[in-house]
Order: C-alpha cells, then structure tokens, then sequence
C-alpha cells in the first residue's frame, strides 16, 4: 500500500483564553506524530454504542503507512459499534505528550506476501511470541483485522505553544 500524504497542518480552532499563537510557527511535524504512532504500544479506542453512548477500549495495534492496524473479534463491542458506525477515535496514553486521531475503521485483510508480512513484523514490538505469522489476516473475514483511516487529528507536546490540527 501506498503512504499516504502528509495531513495538512493548522491551528485548532479553541475558545478564547488558551494561549494558542496566532501564527502557524511551532506547529508540529506529521512525521514527529507519527513517530509517536508508530512508537507507542498502548492505544485508546473510542466508539459509539447503538443508544449513542461512548465506549472506550484500550486495543493493542500498529500504525503503518499511514493507518492504524488492529484486530478483534467481530463479536467484541468495539467491532460491534463499529459495524454500525464507523466513526471511531484512537488516543495515545499520555495527557501532556497528546495524539488523538479521529477516522473511521473498517474490517480489512492482509495478503500474507505484503501487508501481512510488514504487520507480523511491526507487532513484534509487543514481543516477538505475540504476533502473529504473516497469514494471520489474509481470509475472506481478514481475521478480525481492523484498519482505521485518518481523518484529522489534534497533538501537542508542549500545550500551547505547538497544538497542532492536522486534516487528511
């Protein structure tokens, strides 16, 4: 799969009284997001229930070319909610070093020879006897594999000087 482009960067928009700079100097780097991303081993999943109420999961994953690569079962609440909406958010766990990505996550598979290969590798960092063979994703129902796509996304690493809006 191809990369995907790097998002386009701005200020949020915030109410008065934050401190954001007016000016787009100190934004952040989609490349410095994503290194968290790809870095981080604990991930934050958000959804919304059928009555509209949040469900929030944390959830074992890989960012990779762009996306945000995970599995579970169809019958997990989190694919269940996703099944009849695709929204989704996915946060990092630190409230001061902070990524949110909103998107949508659909079930998707992965060709053993390809995807699956670089999968199986990048969830080596978990620990090596965890991940699973290349194959893992590659049926028909992919294996419970999920990919969420990036629509925007907020971060921060020094509040307020480089919050940054990111728009895929």
């Amino acid at each position: 799969m191809e990369p995907t482009p790097d998002p386009a960067a701005t200020r949020p928009i915030l109410p008065e009284g934050y401190g954001l700079p007016s000016s787009a100097e100190g934004l952040l780097s989609w490349s410095d997001v994503e290194q968290r991303l790809t870095a981080s081993q604990h991930y934050w999943l958000s959804t919304v229930r059928p009555d509209g109420t949040p469900h929030s999961v944390p959830r074992w994953g890989v960012w990779l070319d762009g996306r945000f690569y995970y599995d579970g079962a169809p019958t997990t609440r989190h694919a269940r909610n996703l099944q009849g909406n695709p929204a989704c958010t996915l946060t990092l766990e630190s409230g001061t070093q902070v990524v949110i990505v909103e998107g949508v996550s659909t079930a998707t598979s992965a060709d053993p020879e390809d995807l699956g290969a670089r999968l199986a590798t990048a969830f080596e960092k978990y620990h090596p006897q965890y991940a699973p063979g290349p194959d893992a994703w590659s049926g028909q129902d992919g294996g419970g594999l999920r990919m969420l796509i990036p629509r925007r996304a907020l971060a921060w690493f020094a509040f307020p000087t480089d919050c940054t809006r990111f728009t895929f």
